[in-house]
């Protein structure tokens, strides 16, 4: 799988290393629903961190169509609220 975060750039993540992000994903989508802002932060925090040191940093020259594309770190609640819906940023 092929994750952009933006204003970042791609990774480029393992089957194991995508489940625990959708699993992190489905933790953030649970916060913003019970409209818990810390319990999101942490998920959310946690999903960058893990695509950042499990994932493989794409070079820039590399661009290719990414499969997952994540906000940037300095995400609001009230910005989260629109993407972290229904299944999240990625599909169950």
């Amino acid at each position: 799988m092929i994750v952009r975060i933006m204003g970042e750039g791609q990774y480029r993540l393992d089957e194991e290393a995508a489940e625990r992000v959708n699993a992190l994903d489905n933790e953030a989508v649970a916060a913003v629903e019970g409209d818990d802002e810390d319990a999101f932060h942490v998920a959310f925090e946690q999903m960058l961190e893990l695509i950042r040191t499990d994932g493989d940093h794409m070079h820039d020259d590399e661009l290719e169509p990414s499969d997952v594309i994540v906000p940037p770190a300095d995400i609001t609640f009230v910005e989260a609220a629109a993407d972290f819906t229904g299944d999240g940023l990625i599909p169950d």
